[in-house]
């Protein structure tokens, strides 16, 4: 071998090649563990521009950066995002360095529904997930309707809460509760004190043919009883049930649609 030339050429090359990378890579490292490529601007704002409500900037960084290892070369960005996603109202929050020294947040936050649970301890956000943080945080402009169910119905319960301010507006009602029990039945306390039993209803139209027979009936049944009903249950086919207010006050039977409109 040490008399073919062509082959000690070709170990050469190959041999100053290794050597090189070698070079490189010691450099680059050399360099990026300089203390300038440290982050030294961390910059949170809204996503898409969008102003910040619950989260604050100073908050976010003192909360996540204890957990950011690495600098400009070295961090690794999908660590880096779960510790600002571990900030209270964070929902999403997306990075990105800038050179030399910087680090871009983009956060979303979550838009608050309601509370879930008897506990109040948690938040139903307006699509279906569910998060902790300061309740009088959200409920600085006003009480949040109180919400419930199955932990894998939030969604389901987020999109009836939204169908049911819709359905109910034409009666100039709103619900305060909305509750789905484990055996799927569905109740809510609207803002005039009256609970509105709809049963056992898995489909949305069906729901909805049910809370439209209650606002056919509402108005008529709110001349004749203003203030006095503490209840009204749509789960009959052709009518519906009301319970007076008070101690004694009986159950009322059924009336049907005809009666009641």
């Amino acid at each position: 071998m040490w008399h073919d030339i062509k082959t000690l050429n070709s170990v050469t090359r190959t041999m100053f090649g290794v050597l090189v990378l070698c070079l490189l890579l010691a450099g680059y490292r050399w360099v990026s563990l300089q203390p300038v490529f440290d982050f030294r601007v961390v910059r949170v704002q809204g996503a898409n521009g969008a102003p910040l409500r619950y989260v604050d900037a100073a908050t976010v960084r003192s909360a996540a950066l204890p957990r950011i290892r690495g600098n400009f070369f070295t961090a690794d960005l999908g660590a880096v995002r779960a510790a600002f996603e571990t900030v209270p109202w964070v929902q999403r929050a997306s990075v990105r360095r800038e050179w030399p020294n910087k680090l871009i947040v983009s956060v979303d936050e979550y838009e608050v529904l309601g509370t879930w649970g008897e506990q109040d301890d948690r938040l139903l956000s307006v699509d279906g997930y569910l998060f902790t943080a300061n309740l009088d945080e959200a409920e600085a402009e006003g009480r949040l309707p109180q919400l419930s169910g199955p932990d894998d119905s939030a969604r389901e319960v987020a999109e009836r809460l939204v169908d049911l301010r819709v359905w109910l507006a034409p009666v100039k009602l709103a619900p305060r509760t909305l509750s789905l029990s484990k055996r799927y039945a569905w109740t809510a306390r609207l803002d005039n004190g009256v609970t509105l039993k709809l049963g056992r209803v898995q489909d949305r139209e069906a729901l909805k043919r049910r809370v439209d027979r209650f606002v056919l009936a509402y108005p008529r049944l709110a001349a004749q009883l203003a203030g006095r009903i503490e209840s009204v249950d749509m789960r009959y086919p052709n009518g519906l049930a009301y319970r007076m207010r008070g101690p004694s006050a009986p159950s009322a039977p059924p009336v049907k649609e005809e009666d009641a409109a």
